[in-house]
């Protein structure tokens, strides 16, 4: 192997973590000892033992290149999403950014980054101000070396770029080299804005405007990962819309669509679309623990997107709110369909003749229908603009009527139930007063409580008196 091959190896094998490094030394041992593959693992477990050594003899010290690479991106963090995540403009995804080192120390500016590990490695711990400067030093190699590959020129690049990685990472190579290549502008622009926009109205419109009044950030390229800075700091983060609106001095569509920032209402749109997605995930799943805080900033949202831009239904993002509020319908209108029939599976007064002896009532089922019912009460809220109206109000009423109805004939069933179904009818009378605590509110439900205590004291009472 030569000596390029081994120096790779190395580099690979140290950017594992010490656990997968002392599990590989394990694994290549126990193949030496059985004679198997000797060749390759003399080979990995002399580089491994290498490695090792050298960390426990700076032990005391942080693991540089990871340092380096972090100092490299920490730009780049307002702007990562994970894995999965469908992308938008103004956003770059984590799993680039290894790939796109890995060539930059390989291919990109080897000499440079040895440089300036070496740098880093000499630096004491408490010097914020020379890493700041070896950071911007390294941004700005960073992004030469990313512009010289993806810039214009003579030649084939496309083998160069392979080099880097799949099409995903070459798609988001340019964008990491832009914003390397600005980080100044992008520090300006976190200092001019306030830490948080909540009303965002005329006076804070124009204080983001101003701030955003930075010729680096203005470019197609930059504009949109300023944007998502600006959005980041808002609590409705859909009033972005209101900058374009501005700009364009008109909330018709065609006129927002022809200014730069007409960028905002497409991410407005994804933002929401992405909400969407996991409020279906979340209802698909069982989990209604942030479904009240995504409803309502959807309904927030499509709400202002509505009212406050002139969209044509037949237009491109016409099309994406009406296909986002028909998703969101759909999702919802088929959990809040579901819901009565589980109510009713629970609190079905059964003849006692059809109740086997030690039945019992599920519990989990129970907590996981309250769930839902508070889910459609929480649903009600929202249910005009997410095109949920009817089938909510109509669900809502009959859960309502049914668990009332119901709760009261249970209750009423205690007092002349065998002992043999009493414990199963006890537990169904627990399931209806935990609905009724959320259908009605806690008033009603102690009512219900104290009304079931007295319906078995009235029972065991006529028992001994007979």
């Amino acid at each position: 192997m030569s000596q390029t091959s081994i120096e790779r190896l190395r580099e690979y094998l140290a950017q594992l973590p010490p656990q997968s490094q002392a599990l590989l030394m394990r694994e290549f041992e126990r193949a030496l000892e059985r004679g198997q593959d000797t060749a390759v693992a003399t080979l990995v477990l002399e580089q491994l033992r290498k490695i090792v050594r050298k960390s426990e003899a700076n032990e005391a010290l942080p693991p540089r290149t990871d340092d380096l690479s972090r100092l490299l991106f920490q730009v780049l963090e307002p702007f990562l999403v994970e894995a999965g995540t469908p992308l938008r403009a103004g956003q770059i995804r984590r799993s680039s950014l290894q790939p796109i080192w890995q060539w930059l120390g390989r291919d990109g500016a080897p000499d440079k980054l040895n440089e300036f590990e070496a740098v880093l490695s000499r630096m004491p711990a408490d010097s914020a101000g020379q890493v700041e400067a070896l950071a911007q030093k390294l941004q700005a190699v960073a992004a030469a070396a990313i512009f010289q590959l993806t810039g214009p020129g003579g030649g084939d690049k496309s083998r160069a770029l392979a080099r880097v990685g799949p099409p995903n990472v070459i798609e988001d190579l340019y964008s990491i080299g832009a914003v390397l290549q600005v980080r100044d502008a992008i520090a300006t622009l976190n200092e001019k804005l306030p830490r948080t926009l909540r009303a965002f109205g005329d006076s804070q419109i124009a204080s983001v405007t101003s701030a955003l009044n930075i010729p680096a950030l203005q470019t197609p390229q930059m504009l949109p990962f300023a944007l998502s800075i600006v959005v980041q700091r808002m609590t409705a983060p859909w009033q972005i819309i209101r900058l374009a609106v501005k700009i364009a001095a008109s909330d018709d569509e065609i006129r927002v669509a022809a200014t730069p920032y007409g960028i905002a209402v497409t991410i407005a749109l994804h933002d929401l679309s992405c909400v969407a997605a996991i409020l279906r995930m979340d209802i698909k799943r069982g989990r209604f623990d942030n479904v009240a805080g995504n409803l309502k900033t959807l309904h927030d949202g499509v709400r202002g997107l509505r009212t406050e831009l002139d969209l044509r239904n037949d237009s491109a993002w016409g099309k994406q709110l009406t296909s986002i509020r028909a998703d969101i319908s759909n999702a919802l209108q088929s959990e809040i369909d579901s819901v009565p029939g589980r109510v009713r599976r629970i609190l079905r007064q059964r003849p006692e003749k059809d109740i086997p002896p030690g039945a019992r009532i599920d519990s989990t089922e129970v907590e996981e229908t309250v769930a839902l019912i508070d889910f459609v009460a929480t649903c009600r809220n929202y249910a005009s603009e997410l095109a949920i109206n009817e089938v909510t109000l109509r669900t809502y009423s009959d859960l309502q009527q049914y668990v009332e109805r119901s709760t009261e004939q249970l209750v009423q069933s205690l007092r002349a139930a065998d002992h043999k179904v009493r414990t199963y009818r006890q537990q169904q009378v627990q399931a209806a007063i935990r609905f009724c605590q959320v259908l009605f509110g806690d008033d009603y439900a102690s009512l219900m409580s104290r009304a079931a205590e007295n319906a078995l004291t009235g029972e065991r009472k006529s028992s001994r008196a007979g």
